[in-house]
């Protein structure tokens, strides 16, 4: 176990009582997307890498996912992570930690705003020794190791960034029959998770991606991501079963946004979650997805 890890838990102990079970959190935001960070207090988990915790904490423990997430003390769009011991490795190649993630609907594979989020936590916190320039960390995420990076000036972080697992794409413009949507053209490409991409122009759709269309979004979005599952019998990950689900629908404006970014996308996952921010996961899978149509070259960066 590295020290990492052994630092978060001796910072962040909380006593337990026998008739009361304490957890620790602490919230924090990335582009208006919320994590409530699971610190300590929630029960050790079996197994020896985060797919095995993450069956774990589904099978046993998801009463407290939902009493941390829902209603009174969270809501509908309430986003969580759990921090956990590193993948069981040989030599030294542990990672600084290893963390699941949590939503309305149960768990995800990858999570760009908690990685983010965390990576600023951990320079914020004091979990790592901290110097100005790039301060690097490795987490196991359920998908893969990620390599995060926090930017430090004067002893504040000024950015972070993570280089993602392999994103790929699995088919562009497929069709599906979505109930009272009628036909929909969308991609299917991974980026840590699955997701199907809906380019608004190529669909007859009677709402923008703005917020007063917030309904109509989620609606349309849960329909697609439902009418996918059960049409599309290619979301299959290369290696492992578990990372073999449709995560949720990215709904993309192409034209050129007024705040200067290239494109906008409004994501919706789980049960009808709605992410505030660009995604992470998903703007893997997009860019893997321009890749391929050739909008986007190797080394060529895009705001979004």
């Amino acid at each position: 176990m590295t020290n990492t890890y052994q630092n978060i838990q001796q910072r962040q102990r909380v006593p337990q009582t026998r008739h009361q079970r304490r957890i620790h959190t602490i919230d924090t935001h990335t582009g208006g997307e919320p994590l409530r960070v699971i610190l300590s207090g929630f029960p050790a988990l079996k197994g020896q890498n985060v797919l095995d915790y993450r069956r774990d904490c589904g099978d046993n423990h998801d009463h407290l996912r939902t009493a941390l997430l829902f209603e009174p003390r969270g809501h509908a769009d309430m986003y969580g992570c759990l921090l956990l011991p590193p993948n069981a490795t040989e030599g030294d190649d542990a990672s600084d930690f290893g963390v699941i993630f949590l939503h309305n609907q149960g768990y995800s594979t990858m999570c760009g705003h908690a990685i983010i989020a965390l990576s600023t936590l951990a320079v914020q916190m004091g979990w790592i020794e901290v110097v100005d320039g790039d301060n690097h960390l490795a987490i196991d995420a359920p998908c893969g190791r990620i390599a995060a990076t926090a930017h430090v000036k004067n002893g504040a972080v000024t950015g972070a960034r993570f280089l993602n697992v392999p994103s790929f794409v699995v088919g562009l413009d497929r069709r599906v029959q979505v109930p009272d949507w009628g036909e929909v053209v969308y991609d299917l490409a991974y980026g840590g998770a699955f997701y199907a991409y809906v380019d608004m122009a190529k669909n007859a759709f009677d709402f923008s991606l703005d917020a007063n269309d917030y309904r109509k979004i989620i609606t349309a979005g849960s329909a697609i991501k439902h009418a996918v599952i059960a049409a599309d019998d290619e979301i299959i990950h290369p290696f492992e079963n578990d990372l073999s689900f449709l995560y949720g629908t990215i709904f993309i404006d192409n034209s050129r946004q007024a705040s200067g970014a290239a494109s906008k996308n409004v994501c919706v996952f789980a049960e009808g979650e709605v992410d505030r921010s660009p995604t992470g996961s998903g703007v893997s899978g997009r860019m893997a997805i321009d890749y391929a149509r050739g909008h986007l070259a190797i080394g060529e960066k895009t705001v979004i």
